[in-house]
């Protein structure tokens, strides 16, 4: 079960950085572009070591699903709530 909390958290901050990153793109905020390209690449590298270390499941393939839906959807609440366009 913790593997697929990690696996859960690891990928709703991933996706999260992902589609507050695509929102910065569309609508040219550049200041937002390079600290959640890091963000990204950091939780890039943990997800990729993660299955290739623990291997996967269809639990972990569920906690990923899970965390990648959550993480859009809080990152379009926060991008029009933080950033002004």
């Amino acid at each position: 079960m913790t593997q697929a909390l990690q696996m859960f958290a690891s990928c709703f901050l991933y996706v999260l950085c992902r589609a507050f990153q695509q929102r910065n793109v569309a609508f040219a905020n550049y200041g937002w572009i390079v600290p959640t390209s890091y963000c990204m690449a950091v939780l890039d590298v943990f997800i990729i070591a993660f299955i290739a270390h623990a291997g996967w499941t269809p639990l972990v393939v569920f906690a990923n699903g899970s965390g990648g839906c959550l993480g859009a959807l809080l990152a379009i609440y926060l991008h029009k709530r933080w950033v002004k366009q």
